[in-house]
């Protein structure tokens, strides 16, 4: 840093600003810095600067699978934002078991990071908050009323319910919801049940319990054999609303299985936008929340955490998400 700072003509401290990408750098200087870095190769030590801030430069992100869609498109977004903060993502499966969420929360693990995003769903609010050791957090995902970090999310409720008045706007009677699940931390499934309910109600279709089955796993797998389950009962759904896509992928795949067309006999729409529902066959009507926005808070949140400490209340800030409607919501019932 010396040596560049010699030959551009600057102090050591202007250097560094240009490094740290710091605003107060005239264009000019921190133009003829950047040439100068250039011609002699410098590479700056980012474990040197950690080091004298008494952090290591990495963030760990805890989330229940990476092979789910959803959590690996958002996994890529939070590790773009980490990035251009200069840190790197240590990414923890936990697998939706709350020993694996307690030593995450807890910072188990060789590698020490310097804080924490996480997706909880074995562990409540009360069992995050007994178990983060005062750990800089961005939680993502609904964690009732107020939670033990600052929160990224989602209007579950709402977006549940704009999707099934989306369905019975078409005419669906029987519409399914698929995606319950009794785990502790799994706060969005019983917002979007909510919703579910709320719409059924506004549109003065009454409510039947057979049509929500809950399921352990929001897999294909799992929605195929839930769907499948109704499709084969005496009253079968004209619709289904799966709380993530890929559930809805099962969902269609359990129809096609036995002979149905979708739209036409079973509408589906799924949750999380993913390109896997872009490209599903047909494609997949679904909820798409903001990830790139959820990513980008997520990390905001957490660095003001890290390098300000906890003088801060926590947050909460609430993402938008858009109905995405293609062909496997488009037809009428029966048409």
């Amino acid at each position: 840093m010396r040596d560049v700072a010699t030959l551009a003509g600057v102090s050591v401290m202007t250097v560094s600003n240009v490094v740290r990408g710091a605003p107060n750098v005239s264009d000019a200087t921190r133009r003829r810095v950047l040439e100068t870095i250039e011609r002699i190769g410098y590479v700056p030590n980012s474990s040197a600067r950690n080091l004298r801030a008494g952090r290591s430069g990495v963030v760990s992100l805890a989330i229940p699978t990476i092979d789910n869609s959803y959590f690996a498109e958002l996994a890529r977004l939070l590790m773009d934002e980490a990035a251009a903060l200069g840190w790197t993502v240590l990414i923890e499966q936990t697998k939706g078991d709350g020993e694996l969420e307690r030593r995450a929360l807890a910072g188990y693990g060789p590698t020490p990071t310097d804080g924490l995003v996480f997706y909880p769903q074995a562990l409540a609010a009360d069992e995050v908050a007994a178990h983060a050791a005062g750990r800089p957090l961005a939680l993502l995902g609904e964690q009732g009323d107020r939670g033990p970090g600052d929160l990224v999310i989602v209007d579950n409720e709402g977006a549940a319910r704009e999707a099934v008045a989306h369905l019975l706007a078409l005419g669906r009677r029987r519409v399914a919801a698929v995606g319950e699940s009794p785990a502790a931390g799994t706060e969005n499934s019983h917002r979007r049940i909510a919703g579910y309910r709320a719409a059924l109600e506004e549109a003065g279709v009454p409510l039947d319990a057979e049509l929500a089955p809950r399921v352990d796993h929001y897999t294909r797998a799992e929605g195929a054999a839930a769907v499948g389950a109704l499709l084969d009962g005496p009253a079968p759904p004209d619709a289904v609303f799966a709380f993530n896509d890929m559930l809805a992928v099962g969902a269609v795949h359990a129809a096609l299985e036995r002979g149905l067309r979708v739209p036409e006999d079973l509408a589906v729409v799924g949750f999380d936008g993913t390109d896997e529902a872009r490209y599903c066959n047909p494609p997949l009507t679904t909820v798409a929340p903001d990830k790139r926005g959820i990513a980008r808070e997520a990390m905001r949140l957490l660095h003001e955490r890290i390098t300000r400490g906890d003088d801060l209340p926590y947050r909460t800030v609430r993402m938008g998400h858009e109905l995405l409607v293609r062909r496997s919501s488009l037809a009428t019932a029966g048409g």
